[in-house]
This record gives C-alpha cells, structure tokens and sequence, in this order.
C-alpha cells in the first residue's frame, strides 16, 4: 500500500452513518438497517476522499499509525444535502406573509405585482457584491446545520445581465458545495408579452451560461400563470441538447402535467409534486426521476403536502430540501423540515434521513460521490452528541459539534448541548 503522507484517521466514533444500504437500493423502500450505522467506529480519509471505514478493531494495521482525528465519542452523520434553494435574492417578501394569512392567494398576489417579480425588482437593484455577501450568511448558516452540499437557483432575474449576475454570485460562495442551476424560466417579466418570446431570449442565455461553465442544470416553473408543459417541453429539449441536466418545478398548485413530462425527459428530478393523480405516482416512482419534496413551502402555503406515503410504497426516491425563498418558503431549518416530514407526510427517520442526503445527492446527479460515508465518497460530514434517533423529534436547533467538507473544518460550534 502506497505511502499515505496525508492521510487521516478519525477516530473515536460512537454512531458512523454508512448508508451503504441505502446505496444498494438507490435510496428505495427505505428501512432502519438500510442506514448501515458502524459503531465503535473509524474513518480513513486522504485528499478529501474515504478510503476505508469499520469498527476499530477491524482496522487495518497500514492505517493504525496514521495521523488521528478524534471525534470524542460523538456521532458522525453524512452531511446533509440542500438539493432545492434560491437562496440567492436581494429583499424580502413580509409584506406578503400578510396577504395570506387574510386569504389572498399565491397567484392573486403575483397578479397584483407581488410574487417572484417584487424580488426580482429588488434582486435587479443589488451588486455582485451585495448579493455574494448576503448568500455567503445564508450558506454559513446552513452549514452551521450540518448541510455540506447546497443547490442555488438562479430566477430572480429575468434578463440576460441579471441572471448571470446571479450564477456569477452563487459560483463565488465558499463553504458548502454549491450546485448551480440556471431558473431563468421562472416567471416572464413584464419586458415580454409571451412564454414562446421569453423562453427563446432564454435559449440564448444558457449558451452563454454554457460557455462560462456557470451551470451544468436547468429548471423550469410549469404552472397556471407561468410556464405550460408544451412550452416547457421544447425549452428543455433544446437545454438537453446544450448538454445540460434538466429539472422541474412540478404540479405544485395545479396538476399540469410536469411530473409527466419530466419522467418523459428523463428529468433529475422533478420537484414539488403534490397535485399527482394515483398513475402519476406510479410513473415517478418507477422511474429514474427523483422526487423533490418540500414541505416547508407546503406549510408556508398552507396547501396540500405530497402524498410521500405512497410514492415511497410504490418505490420511489425521495429527497427533502428546504426551498428557501423568500415568498413561499421563507426558511433554513433542517430540524424543521424534518419534523414535517415526520408530522405531515409521515415518513419515517430512516426515510427522512436518506431524504436529506442520499436521495439528495441523486436529485443533483452527485449520488457516487456524496450524501454516504463510503470508501470513494467524499468526506462530507457533521459531528453531534445525538444518536439518530433523537433528531427531528422536536423544533430545536440540530446540535452539531462540527462539520467537514472533504474532511476539512467549515463550522466549529463551542456549546454543550443536551
């Protein structure tokens, strides 16, 4: 075995979540064993990468001299992964959080001006800079959660210039991983009197996000009022002759046939589905199409959540994330996306945990190299004093000791937690 310089050894490890069952069903008909937890655990790490991981007494005697990182008998979990944000926005949208709790709804307010545009107004107006720094706090803080790998949409922009302003923003944000999606089909600015006109000027922008490597992903809002499936059809059939991966903003508030549409395209995932018919359910979760749910927005909207029961009893993949935004989803808590998923789409633990990682990694196309702590994946990972079974049972902040991405420190928390 070659000479291992770098090479780390974390050791003193009570819980180490594998996912290695998990891995083997691609993340399918989840159940507690398929979290594959190692007690009295070890880890190899060299470059960023893992090399081996078991209990301490199989540990192979090359590795036993190696420089030792000690976790103080905590729990090590995957790091969790954010596969559906929009974090990166100017502005906030309280004004609106009024409106509907005195009944306007979602699409009355964007009618009247409010919605995706006002952010837009307000995305418009701030600088690179400004929008690198405000992110930067929203990346730090979904870190501080055990987060390690987080998407970024584009979409509050709506022009060639500010749509790239703020890919150029989200592919400067240190800390976690940051996946980059281009949303320019998001709403159609009042710049364009239709879908067919706006989404060829959008055709266009991707070709320049294409040259300057800003994003390898596309996504698009199919719903009344926004984008229809047909249009939507071309839009990404031409994206996935660009070379990029697409996915959908899929039957949030209406059934409009998106989910369909993305298990036609062969979509990464298809993300909201709540408004599906029985044989929709069926056809996404026999594909390869993840299902993205996000019950944060569902609660903020105080609409329908997924039927996440059945998709997953029928064999579907579904990941959790957060759709942070600043309208409908107006929140970074992984404790609290997880407890509804828990309270209002009854998962079960095991189903929220691979959700939040494994599943998430699927969704963004990163499933061989994150979201499990297995030999050849990245070293993504948080420490806490908690056993798995004690998370998303209540509101409070996750207790995380610190977090590693390829191994590296990116949060250190000092307190003590009970």
């Amino acid at each position: 075995m070659p000479a291992m310089s770098k090479a780390k050894l974390f050791t003193d490890i009570g819980e180490l979540m594998t996912m290695k069952g998990a891995l083997k069903k691609e993340a399918r008909n989840i159940q507690d064993r398929d979290l594959s937890i190692v007690r009295n655990a070890v880890m190899v790490v060299e470059k960023g990468k893992i090399l081996w991981v078991g209990t301490k007494a199989k540990l192979p005697r090359t590795y036993s001299k190696l420089k030792k990182v000690s976790c103080q008998g905590m729990n090590v979990f995957p790091g969790f992964v954010d596969c559906h944000t929009h974090l990166v926005f100017a502005g906030d949208r309280r004004h609106e959080f009024e409106l509907r709790n005195q009944g306007v709804s979602y699409q009355e307010i964007a009618r009247q001006g409010g919605g995706i545009l006002s952010t837009v107004k307000a995305t418009r107006r701030a600088s690179l800079r400004e929008l690198h720094q405000i992110a930067q706090e929203r990346v730090n803080h979904f870190v501080s959660q055990g987060v390690t790998t987080v998407e970024v949409k584009s979409g509050y922009g709506l022009s060639a210039k500010d749509e790239i302003k703020m890919l150029r923003a989200a592919k400067t944000l240190g800390k976690a991983r940051v996946v980059t999606t281009f949303l320019g089909a998001h709403a159609i600015p009042k710049e364009f009197s239709s879908e067919k006109d706006y989404l060829a000027a959008m055709l266009k922008v991707l070709e320049k996000v294409k040259k300057e490597k800003l994003s390898r992903r596309v996504d698009i809002f199919i719903e009344k009022g926004y984008f229809s499936a047909s249009s939507a059809r071309t839009y990404l059939k031409k994206a996935q002759e660009l070379g990029f991966d697409i996915t959908i903003h899929a039957d949030q508030l209406s059934n409009s046939q998106a989910t369909a549409l993305a298990v036609e395209l062969g979509a990464l995932s298809a993300d909201h589905v709540i408004c599906l018919k029985a044989q929709e359910k069926k056809k996404i979760a026999q594909s390869e199409t993840t299902a993205v749910l996000l019950p944060c927005a569902d609660f903020y909207l105080q609409c329908d959540y997924p039927d996440a029961r059945n998709l997953l009893d029928y064999g579907g993949r579904c990941a959790l994330a957060t759709d942070f935004n600043p309208g409908s989803s107006p929140t970074q808590s992984f404790s609290f996306l997880g407890l509804l998923a828990r309270l209002n789409m009854k998962m079960t633990l095991s189903e929220v945990f691979v959700g939040m990682t494994l599943s998430g990694a699927y969704a963004l196309g990163l499933e061989k190299s994150v979201g499990a702590l297995l030999p050849g994946y990245s070293a993504d990972f948080f420490v806490s004093p908690w056993s798995w079974k004690s998370f998303f049972y209540d509101q409070r902040p996750l207790p995380i000791s610190q977090v590693r991405r390829e191994s590296k420190l990116i949060h250190k928390s000092n307190a003590s937690f009970n």
